[in-house]
């Protein structure tokens, strides 16, 4: 993988006032920033929808 694949994309996210709340909450629980409760759960989902037994690559 060279360093352009390497690098993350930014992605503009619209959500509603509640489901940053939760998001929040749910980040400082797991002593997280919210875009890296974001990206950890995008993350699980993607791993659970391919099947995947092992822990993905740095970035998917």
């Amino acid at each position: 993988m060279d360093e352009k694949e390497k690098a993350k994309k930014q992605i503009l996210l619209r959500i509603s006032p509640t489901l940053w709340k939760e998001l929040a909450q749910w980040a400082e629980d797991d002593f997280r920033s919210i875009n890296g409760q974001i990206e950890f759960l995008l993350t699980e989902c993607v791993r659970k929808r391919k099947g995947a037994k092992k822990p993905p690559e740095e970035d998917l």
